[in-house]
């Protein structure tokens, strides 16, 4: 489907749904049309959005500990519950179910946000905002697009032009990649660097099911499977932490490649319990349902909370452009 992520064209469901073949199709009405009711969840609101700028991370020191999660050596399959430790490069971070976080990747970062998570973008954010966080117990996830070509990256001219696919529906200046160029492969290796040497403790590559989404490349489920464990063992090897992001329908396959998971809509889309397995894993679940307008969040909240709190997912009810505006399950 075209229409299950943040920066590729995902329609607010109740404000527009996704059509059977993946088109999203514009609709009318409230964004908690669709949706379960539920009970009365305890969200509250959260800061006040702000202007533009998306979040890098930086150099020198590794994730600071106050984040609820296990630390995994680099190569084991599990670690032991409780505080992360850095032990340097040699472990990977792991965020248990239920750990805090705040996503933000527009406008100027606030780090006074009480969560021990923050996800930020790799390359917008100023060096000392990951050097804030991780001073005030932070851990840090680094967003980049590891499925899309994005035309105002500084390394937008290394993409050859014969991997550059068909446009994002709804994201000027975006469009899919053919991630079995070997180009493309060297490009990520290359952001996943940048990301060690900004001290970013994860990773959340994006655009990775582009097999289910109109590319203009004939990509197919195996080829996804390759390229997903391509950047896991890429950002194992540099001792970073890497979360899937959305990419439900291989979540079984891919769940032993990554120490985490983000997901966009589960509720509007009726997928969440496709996501259990990393709870089950001792893994977190990030994950976001979105408005259009912040009065719609307390509405959204009643109904998306009870279900997701009940999975053990940590969920936010955020804008679409997401900013510092946040309202937590609680």
């Amino acid at each position: 489907m075209v229409c299950r992520r943040w920066g590729a064209g995902v329609l607010a469901l109740g404000l527009a749904a996704c059509s059977d073949d993946g088109v999203a199709a514009s609709g009318s009405g409230s964004s908690t049309s669709a949706l379960t009711a539920g009970p009365d969840a305890g969200a509250t609101s959260g800061d006040d959005s702000a202007s533009a700028s998306e979040g890098g991370s930086t150099a020198g020191s590794g994730p600071a500990g106050s984040g609820m999660g296990t630390s995994v050596p680099t190569g084991a399959s599990e670690g032991t519950s409780g505080t992360t430790e850095t032990g340097g490069r040699d472990a990977i971070w792991q965020p248990a179910p239920g750990t805090s976080w705040q996503w933000q990747l527009v406008g100027d970062i606030d780090t006074s946000v009480d969560v021990a998570v923050y996800d930020i973008d790799l390359f917008d954010a100023p060096q000392a905002i990951i050097d804030a966080l991780h001073a005030d117990g932070r851990s840090v996830i680094c967003y980049f697009s590891a499925g899309s070509y994005e035309e105002w990256r500084d390394d937008a001219d290394a993409f050859p032009a014969a991997a550059i696919g068909e446009p994002l529906d709804g994201w000027p200046g975006e469009a899919w990649l053919d991630h079995r160029d070997a180009s493309i492969r060297a490009i990520m290796q290359a952001r996943l660097d940048v990301a060690l040497a900004k001290g970013c403790d994860a990773v959340e590559p994006d655009n990775v099911d582009g097999y289910i989404n109109d590319t203009g490349f004939a990509l197919t489920a195996d080829e996804q499977l390759d390229y997903n464990r391509f950047l896991a063992s890429e950002a194992h090897a540099r001792g970073l932490s890497i979360g899937l992001k959305n990419d439900v329908d291989q979540v079984g396959a891919l769940l032993d490649d990554f120490d985490w998971a983000l997901n966009e809509e589960c509720v509007a889309y009726q997928e969440c319990q496709t996501l259990s397995p990393f709870i089950d894993q001792g893994k977190a679940v990030f994950h976001v349902e979105y408005v259009d307008d912040t009065a719609q969040g307390p509405g959204l909240a009643e109904q998306v909370c009870p279900q997701t709190t009940a999975l053990g997912f940590s969920t936010l009810i955020k804008e679409w452009d997401l900013t510092i505006w946040r309202l937590p399950c609680e």
